[in-house]
């Protein structure tokens, strides 16, 4: 079975870019690089060399990094057809439905529109690993700039019907904001309780609060039990004014 070891890299103020290695070939990719500096650093570490770009959407804090990256170990840059516009320049675009390779570790391309138009996912089914970028985070969801909120809560549909072992790996540390707006939702909520007080201890020890199993995230992200668009609308615009 294909196996990822799996980095976070804190960049810019609250940023994460992920660094995936497969274990079988050794092959590693970069997930959505917002800055050069941090990851160049976090691979100089572990000795390691990235043959691969993976972007989820254009955002500069998700892009910044590419072309250093590029420049420095000629990794290919992999990103949606859709949004190729608006991207770093692609080595390949790719499509939902369409598979990369990392090594032997193979991810299936996710449509999921709604923070912008052309944003994707990558999932790894046999490694149990999402790179959603700013669709999913935990205890939250992205800001919605572009989609509908149909789109939107169709690719959050979409995402959670992934097996709950799946370690999310999401594009933000805003795990403890999202916290306190999800409490207000959800009071009663006991995983949410529970999550809410483990991520205060990892934050108060600095220690990210992701990558975390989308099996919690199901149990605790309000955002997740929205039963229509409608109400995923109104949640979202609850969060946007939440002070």
């Amino acid at each position: 079975m294909a196996r990822l070891e799996i980095v976070p890299v804190p960049a810019l103020s609250d940023n994460y870019v992920w660094l995936l290695r497969d274990e079988a070939t050794g092959t590693v990719a970069v997930v959505d690089p917002g800055e050069d500096g941090p990851v160049e650093a976090a691979l100089a570490a572990r000795g390691w060399e990235p043959a691969l770009i993976l972007l989820t959407h254009h955002h500069g804090d998700h892009v910044g990094g590419v072309a250093a990256l590029k420049a420095a170990h000629g990794a290919a840059v992999i990103g949606a057809a859709a949004d190729a516009h608006r991207l770093p320049a692609l080595d390949r675009a790719v499509s939902p439905g369409d598979t990369v390779a990392v090594g032997e570790s193979e991810a299936v391309v996710i449509d999921t529109p709604g923070h912008t138009r052309g944003h994707i996912a990558y999932h790894f089914p046999e490694a149990g690993v999402l790179a959603c970028g700013d669709t999913l985070f935990s205890l939250g969801c992205g800001r919605m700039f572009e989609g509908s909120a149909e789109e939107f809560f169709a690719a959050l549909t979409r995402l959670a019907a992934l097996p709950d072992d799946t370690l999310v790996l999401c594009g933000h540390e805003y795990t403890q904001s999202n916290a306190r707006f999800a409490l207000t939702v959800e009071p009663d909520n006991a995983a949410l309780r529970a999550r809410a007080a483990e991520v205060e201890a990892q934050r108060a020890a600095g220690r990210p609060t992701v990558p975390v199993t989308l099996g919690a995230e199901k149990a605790a992200n309000p955002f997740l039990h929205a039963r229509d668009a409608a109400a995923f609308a109104a949640l979202r615009a609850a969060k946007d004014s939440f002070r």
